[in-house]
């Protein structure tokens, strides 16, 4: 105690305070920080790191696998509505304009019949006169109509060459009606042709770059015709896989119930899922399919091996898998070498010269090769690594896995190219 002016104060161990107040503000974060914390997952190690990693199941909330080490991908990604979809039209047109390099209309009739025809629906008649322009081109147009395209939808159109016509550059199509398959008229196209490639020549030499007899017109079609689908009326919707498989199939139908509630879809085989369109989405199919095509879900596919043996391409997907086999390679050579003499008669002699032939043949096996032991494989990357252990190049990689799948070591499927 102090006494001052009369006035007595007390003195506390003002290091004791602080300890106080430290501890205090210490119990209270660690209790904020036991209230934040996340439930802690079974087999799940202390730090966060998993103890074991488990096999994911079908579906989590909205849709999202929570497929480890995997790949989640949107199911608008990997399916489409089922009659939604393009279709293919096509016209059969004449182009104009060409400097020289058009067909000739002795080697194409069809060229010269069009000409004449185009010509009297303008009012020209040159029925029986000698036509020698070099400037048109008959040519076939096609484009893709989308869905749900309306009348006067820009479409682009690509234009190739039907006759002998050597460039289509600097030409104009004229006005094209392009069918579809039923024979009706759905667009008709009409413009300037622009081409990628050209072609230049002279009297002794020729340089073609691309190909100058096609071309394309952007926004060179115009939609007349629409293709009625009602798909706001629709009752049961059909989702179509990309890639069939039963898993993926199963993955998606699996999200989708987990989305909407109960068993609304259900796959019926390996590239279809059927969904009943729920009551509260009745009309409003569009809310329906913004909100399933952005669930995720992890694609499941086969063990593959795609060969290209043109171009010696190998490609492996994760899950393909090897036994354990012992890999001999050697190549046989056969080199034939021709190294023809010329056989001269003493001079005052009656002899001929004659090419007398000698021929060098060398086989050469590389016997010194050896067997190796290419180890069952647990992952992709021990797969290659053993293969690239053989010191092979892709050519020879081809046959030995082509002789691995006969004997029965490799679990996968080999498409070839």
């Amino acid at each position: 105690m102090i006494e001052t002016g009369g006035r007595m104060f007390a003195l506390f161990p003002t290091r004791h305070l602080l300890t106080q107040a430290a501890a205090s503000l210490l119990l209270v974060a660690t209790a904020w920080a036991a209230d934040l914390a996340p439930t802690p997952i079974p087999g799940q190690a202390r730090g966060g790191v998993p103890a074991k990693l488990a096999p994911a199941s079908f579906g989590g909330t909205h849709g999202t696998s929570p497929g480890i080490g995997g790949a989640l991908s949107r199911i608008k990604d990997l399916a489409s509505v089922e009659g939604v979809r393009s279709n293919q039209i096509l016209g059969y047109g004449i182009v104009v304009g060409l400097n020289g390099t058009g067909d000739t209309l002795n080697n194409a009739p069809f060229t010269k019949q069009s000409l004449q025809a185009m010509l009297e629906r303008l009012g020209v008649n040159t029925r029986g006169a000698n036509m020698r322009t070099a400037n048109v081109a008959a040519v076939m147009v096609t484009a893709n109509l989308p869905p749900f395209a309306t009348q006067g939808t820009r479409l682009d159109v690509t234009v190739s060459a039907l006759g002998d016509a050597k460039s289509l550059q600097g030409g104009t199509l004229l006005a094209t009606p392009l069918l579809g398959a039923d024979g009706e008229v759905y667009a008709v196209s009409q413009g300037p042709v622009a081409i990628s490639g050209f072609s230049a020549e002279a009297e002794a030499a020729k340089i073609t770059r691309g190909v100058p007899t096609v071309g394309r017109i952007a926004n060179g079609g115009l939609v007349e015709r629409e293709i009625e689908f009602a798909l706001n009326k629709l009752k049961t919707l059909r989702l179509s896989l990309r890639n069939p498989d039963l898993t993926t199939a199963r993955r998606v139908a699996a999200a989708i119930n987990d989305f909407i509630g109960g068993d609304s879809a259900e796959p019926t085989d390996p590239s279809t899922i059927v969904l009943q369109i729920p009551p509260r989405f009745h009309g409003n199919m569009i809310r329906l399919l913004t909100d399933i095509e952005q669930l995720r879900v992890e694609p499941d596919q086969g063990a593959r091996v795609i060969i290209d043996e043109r171009s010696g391409i190998i490609v492996m997907g994760r899950d393909v898998r090897v036994s354990t086999v012992a890999v001999a390679q050697g190549n046989l050579t056969v080199t034939i070498s021709e190294e023809p003499q010329v056989s001269q008669p003493n001079e005052f002699g009656n002899g001929r010269t004659v090419v007398v032939p000698r021929s060098n043949v060398r086989v050469d096996t590389e016997g010194t090769n050896k067997l190796a032991l290419v180890k069952e494989s647990v992952t992709l990357r021990e797969l290659v690594d053993g293969l690239n252990a053989l010191g092979i190049g892709p050519r020879d990689l081809i046959s030995i896995l082509q002789a691995i799948k006969a004997a029965g070591a490799l679990q996968a499927e080999i498409e070839v190219m």
